[in-house]
């Protein structure tokens, strides 16, 4: 990566982790970053963005010409396989130390490696980034960290290299804030990069079938 603070929280395993290392570099090189790789059945998902966080259905386009070659020759997956390459959508992983800054404010879930305090899961407001310990800064419930409802939310912090997965939760105020960026990349220059809101945080798509599957 050019820079520390863009470095991505890698949990991918087994054929996706094989996909992830195949592509990250070639995403890069076009501009884009790579969000997250997932394989559930014979779906291969790779999910990207620009730096702004945003993608049009032609960057995915684009994406998937680049992408398919290169997987069609070192061939990590067995078998047949249709490829999609998406956008993180609106409840998106938060996979970057700026994706915790940027999204100040909003409700997340967070499961870590390791429990702190016997838990794993943590949801509450962001706060952001702690550069100099490392740390997602997070507001729970007063009575998740001990104490009795009703009292202020406590502040903690989570350890981002011990961060299994995080996402933003989707709520009204999230929903508000990606209409009005939206409205306000329309205005600039006439378009919009980010697809139709979508309540389970799906963004632009595209699909198409593996060569491995057109062969059969």
């Amino acid at each position: 990566m050019a820079n520390n603070d863009d470095r991505r929280i890698a949990r991918e395993v087994g054929v996706a982790e094989e996909v992830a290392k195949l592509v990250e570099p070639l995403i890069e090189s076009m501009g884009f970053r790579l969000v997250r790789v997932r394989m559930a059945g014979r779906d291969l998902q790779i999910m990207c963005e620009r730096p702004d966080g945003t993608l049009s259905i032609d960057d995915c386009a684009e994406i998937s010409r680049a992408v398919s070659p290169l997987l069609d020759v070192e061939d990590p997956i067995r078998g047949a396989y249709n490829l999609e390459i998406s956008s993180p959508g609106i409840a998106r992983p938060l996979v970057r130390e700026e994706d915790f800054e940027r999204h100040a404010g909003h409700v997340a879930k967070i499961e870590m490696i390791t429990p702190i305090d016997g838990r794993k899961r943590f949801r509450g407001v962001l706060e952001g980034f702690d550069a100099d310990s490392g740390e997602v800064r997070l507001f729970i419930a007063a009575e998740d960290a001990g104490g009795k409802a009703g009292e202020d939310d406590v502040l903690i912090g989570l350890p981002i290299d011990d961060i299994e997965e995080a996402r933003l939760v989707m709520t009204d105020a999230l929903m508000q804030a990606a209409q009005q960026r939206a409205k306000g990349r329309k205005g600039m220059d006439g378009s919009i990069e980010d697809g139709p809101v979508q309540p389970q945080g799906g963004g632009r798509r595209h699909s198409r079938d593996s060569r491995a599957k057109r062969r059969q």
